[in-house]
């Protein structure tokens, strides 16, 4: 699963970390994969709240990502994207993404002239067209090893 967060798409420098961050992420990190651990948001006041399992999810994601040195950006969808967002969700040219919609391929509604995709369509066909990708990928090194050309 990818990891996106802020509005504007900025990834978060993992190499601007330093290492008094990056001891008390790998800190972080251990603490948030405890099984059956609860939580909580404790503000500077002393008032605690428990953050929500959804919430865990992300920040464990997050963390694992950051401690493990890789670049982490979150980004918020509507539900209904631009082709250009699902374009450049889907890393593709927009035109490309128009021709999967003209195709087919993808469901699209029509908002006055302009086509919005849905984000959970959007995200079925790339985890679609990932699984093809890996097994044509499969198919390719396991002929490549039958011919010698792949050890």
């Amino acid at each position: 699963m990818s990891n996106f967060l802020s509005n504007q798409n900025l990834p978060i420098d993992s190499s601007l970390i330093i290492k008094a961050e990056a001891e008390a992420i790998q800190e972080l990190e251990c603490i948030l994969n405890q099984k059956n651990s609860q939580l909580k948001l404790v503000a500077a006041n002393g008032e605690e709240m428990t953050i929500p399992d959804s919430v865990c999810v992300v920040l464990r994601q997050v963390v694992q990502a950051m401690a493990s040195g890789t670049n982490v950006s979150i980004v918020t969808h509507n539900l209904e994207l631009t082709t250009q967002q699902a374009a450049d969700l889907l890393n593709v040219s927009r035109p490309y993404l128009i021709k999967l919609l003209e195709q087919g391929e993808l469901p699209y509604i029509l908002v006055g002239t302009h086509r919005r995709v849905n984000f959970d369509d959007l995200i079925k066909y790339k985890q679609q067209r990932d699984i093809k990708r890996r097994q044509v990928l499969d198919e390719l090194i396991a002929e490549s090893q039958e011919l010698g050309f792949y050890e």
